[in-house]
């Protein structure tokens, strides 16, 4: 009864190798003197921790000799056409929805980012990588300006996220796709082992700003196929917000499982899959102060572009040919298609990659969209995936795939489940330990690569969104050949032999010569 005095907050009311250095003279001859790139920090002093030192750093640097960058939210609509409505919100209002039931989206103001070229944004970038500097150390958050130019240092929630290993795997590139530059970005080295990192960040920073705002919020909730679970929890925990999560019951992996429950969040384990899942999330933040913590939000994906735009750091502003991106509800293909198009428009770039959205074919309503010419949509209701995290049938993010495939030139694949338990096993067979989500990646990559989409000397980045570990069991499964009505012909199960000097001499010998030619 006492939350009912709550107001909604669930639908708006009625109305790299090499750094390029920018000098001086790259900026432009009409824009005011841009903030330094390379701060002087004060040397550290035993007694004052990082946030501190950023905090007297700040106040001693106060400047007003630039513009003010902001944000804020708008349709999802407005952006996609011609629109006669000025409907927008401030980042500190509690609003998931416009006033037609849209899908928001956040808004630079451009102009104001648009003072300062592209040289001078590369620099910017460039220099605060690999640094302890609060908050610049975190992938995300040395993009601030880019992400939320608007709250304090002081409100932001941070791992030092993002940074993440982008490596050239040579071999299995050359060896099974006759390719010479292919690349994975492996967001899933990251605090909680995957992607959603880098939103998390992003939403729980925004909601410590809020409740110190005295906003309406008790604690942040979401529904999870296991990786939102564990990202929300650990950045809840580490603020001291309490965090809730809705899980399907019995369909995420134990590794998953354990995260949230460690973290101190309260789990509750619904006899459901993700929709039904989502389905009752959202009515509850109705209902009550608890922040929607799902993609549903669109804070989470200013955190998700990052990864983008540190995809052309570490190619020293260089853009590959294509990108391929795990997609399930969806919000990641428009993150990244975000954070590419960002850095064109603000001139840190001239282009952007073809993006490709890979998709399980138990769990594929974009795949089907796709090869109707964008025609017909339908949900579909999904089946059993051992890319869990992607087994989603009614993706809430659909209109904005949709806008970043049609705005990339882009493609979307299928994976079988044979042909992404095979790839994840031929990829770790070249020193990978990959997700099933990379192997559902890997199999678009092989069947564009045999189709001739996508060329030998094509630079190609496969999005690897989660870390192996999570995993461990279907990789069990697969290598004892324990998984029903599936071949698992890549297995590679431990030889039996018995304890004695000529068994094994045998055994090896055998080994051996299979592996002489």
């Amino acid at each position: 009864a006492a939350f009912s005095l709550l107001p909604s907050a669930h639908i708006a009311p009625k109305p790299t190798v090499h750094f390029i250095k920018a000098s001086t003279s790259d900026l432009p001859k009409t824009s005011p003197s841009p903030p330094s790139t390379k701060p002087q920090l004060p040397s550290h002093k035993p007694h004052h921790n990082i946030r501190e030192e950023a905090r007297l750093h700040n106040a001693a640097t106060v400047t007003t000799n630039h513009p003010r960058f902001s944000a804020k939210y708008v349709p999802f609509t407005s952006i996609t056409g011609p629109s006669s409505s000025d409907e927008s919100y401030s980042l500190d209002e509690i609003v998931y929805r416009s006033q037609s039931g849209s899908l928001l989206d956040v808004q630079h103001d451009m102009s104001a980012l648009k003072h300062f070229d592209g040289a001078y944004w590369r620099n910017l970038f460039d220099s605060r990588v690999g640094k302890t500097t609060w908050p610049f150390g975190s992938g995300v958050w040395s993009k601030k300006e880019w992400v939320l130019p608007e709250i304090d240092d002081d409100d932001i929630i941070s791992a030092f996220e993002g940074n993440s290993n982008l490596f050239w795997a040579e071999r299995y590139g050359k060896d099974f796709l006759g390719m010479n530059d292919l690349w994975v970005k492996h967001c899933g080295i990251s605090h909680t082992g995957s992607f959603k990192d880098l939103g998390m960040t992003v939403l729980v920073s925004q909601v410590n700003r809020l409740r110190k705002m005295n906003k309406p919020v008790v604690g942040v909730g979401c529904a999870s196929t296991g990786d939102t679970s564990a990202a929300l929890s650990a950045y809840c925990a580490a603020a001291g917000i309490p965090s809730l999560v809705f899980l399907p019951a019995n369909r995420i992996s134990m590794a998953q499982l354990v995260q949230p429950i460690a973290n101190g969040a309260f789990v509750l384990s619904i006899d459901t899959d993700f929709d039904g899942c989502m389905q009752l999330i959202r009515e509850v933040t109705a209902e009550l102060p608890i922040y929607l913590a799902n993609s549903l939000n669109s804070l989470r994906l200013e955190g998700q572009k990052t990864a983008a735009v540190e995809i052309l750091q570490q190619f020293d502003w260089e853009v590959p040919d294509w990108v391929i991106v795990p997609g399930g509800n969806l919000g990641n293909i428009y993150a990244f298609y975000k954070g590419f198009s960002m850095c064109k428009e603000l001139g840190l770039v001239d282009k952007i990659p073809r993006l490709v959205c890979a998709q399980a074919a138990n769990a594929n309503p974009l795949y089907l969209y796709f090869k109707s010419g964008w025609k017909d949509f339908h949900p579909v209701k999904a089946k059993t995936t051992f890319a869990s995290a992607i087994q989603i049938g009614d993706p809430v993010s659909i209109d904005r795939a949709v806008y970043a495939l049609k705005n990339s030139n882009g493609i979307v694949e299928e994976a079988t489940e044979d042909e992404l338990m095979d790839a994840m096993a031929q990829a770790d067979s070249t020193g990978m330990f990959t997700c099933p989500h990379t192997g559902v990646a890997l199999t678009a990559l092989n069947k564009l690569r045999r189709s001739g989409v996508i060329g030998p000397t094509d630079r190609t980045v496969v999005v690897s969104t989660a870390h192996g570990l999570k995993f461990t069991q279907s990789k069990i499964d697969y290598h004892s050949k324990n998984i029903k009505d599936m071949a698992c012909r890549l297995a590679n199960p431990p030889v039996q032999v018995t304890a004695d000097f000529g068994s094994v001499m045998d055994v090896l010998k055998k080994y051996l010569l299979s592996k002489s030619h």
